[in-house]
């Protein structure tokens, strides 16, 4: 029986289902072995593989789009944002603005697909004497009608400045919250996108990463009335939310407007928590494009026929950087940035 505060659990298969304003929620984790000095997996690995469409959540690790490195390669969107949180491996980024970069181990990205971009995610492989474990989300955001013909733009944010607050419960067992998106004690977020929801706070939007130690205590605390919030318990043998006991990989749909007590089990507990104010408009999705019309979609198809918004320049569709490349962000206007410290 489920408690006052929980107005659904859902089970955890490979998509995550979401709420609004979210529109996708995706958890990676592939342990990748070694790479070799191209950074792809042993080609004797691949045989048997549904190579270029490889999702099968049975295997240890993926190809998923990518031929010989595992990833995305280029690929489009109109109309939302993405939401990258790398736990553990890198990413290369190369998009048709001309921008580009690596990151990874703790960072972020945060990218407006506005008016239209195509993008590539690529896992190389950079450890050749070590396996090379990847752990990620991929979020989905939508934009509202006014904001889905802004220019593509993305931000970084880096490990070394994502807020962290953490709670230590009268038993001496720890709780640490990733701020990924939202405000949370002392604690505001990098801020997102200039054109993003998430960028007006009136939205309430919150992206934490809540990491609990065995048997830890924590009071999630309350953010007011009319958002949607997801807790999304990922890893760890059992989580209590005020009376209700969850198994692994479920979500639950709780109330905005109250304080919820979680309790996690003998193995503690990770949770991504989403949460914010519906985007009360339309919805129109045909793969990689999300409008508010039909008509919408099919002049995103024709644009991009057109366009390709953009173009591409980087020579083949899933570009890598080099092994010894550290993170780094190189966007379309020149500027470059690198994380306040760079140890990786």
């Amino acid at each position: 029986m489920l408690g006052s505060d929980i107005i659904q659990v859902v089970e955890l298969d490979t998509r995550w289902p979401t709420l609004n304003p979210f529109l996708f929620c995706v958890y990676h984790y592939d342990a990748y072995p070694s790479g070799n000095s191209a950074m792809e997996p042993d080609s004797s690995l691949l045989r048997g593989r549904d190579i270029g469409s490889d999702f099968d959540p049975s295997n240890p690790w993926r190809m998923y789009h990518g031929r010989t490195v595992p990833g995305f390669p280029a690929h489009p969107h109109r109309g939302f944002e993405t939401l990258t949180i790398v736990r553990d491996g890198v990413v290369d980024h190369f998009d048709s603005m001309g921008a580009t970069g690596r990151y990874g181990q703790g960072d972020t990205q945060w990218m407006t697909a506005g008016k239209g971009v195509q993008h590539s995610e690529m896992f190389p492989l950079i450890h050749q004497d070590a396996p090379n474990t990847l752990e990620l989300f991929q979020i989905w955001i939508n934009l509202p009608g006014e904001k889905k013909f802004s220019d593509p733009h993305f931000v970084m944010l880096w490990k070394e400045r994502i807020p962290h607050e953490v709670f230590i419960d009268s038993a001496g067992c720890k709780t640490q919250v990733e701020v990924i998106a939202g405000a949370l004690g002392e604690s505001r977020a990098i801020d997102p996108p200039p054109d993003s929801w998430a960028y007006d706070s009136a939205n309430g939007v919150a992206v934490w990463v809540i990491d609990m130690a065995p048997n830890a205590r924590w009071l999630l605390p309350s953010a007011g009335e009319g958002l949607n919030r997801v807790l999304y318990f990922y890893q760890g043998d059992n989580l209590m939310i005020n009376e209700t006991k969850l198994p692994s990989m479920r979500a639950a749909v709780i109330r905005s407007d109250r304080p919820a007590e979680l309790v996690a089990g003998a193995n503690g507990a990770r949770i991504l928590m989403l949460q914010g104010k519906a985007i009360n408009e339309p919805v129109s999705q045909y793969g990689p494009f999300v409008m508010n019309t039909q008509a919408q979609i099919q002049q995103a198809f024709r644009d991009y026929q057109t366009t390709e918004f953009g173009g591409w320049s980087w020579g083949r569709s899933d570009p890598v950087h080099g092994a010894k490349q550290r993170r780094f962000a190189r966007f379309s206007d020149g500027r470059e940035e690198q994380p306040d410290t760079n140890n990786d």
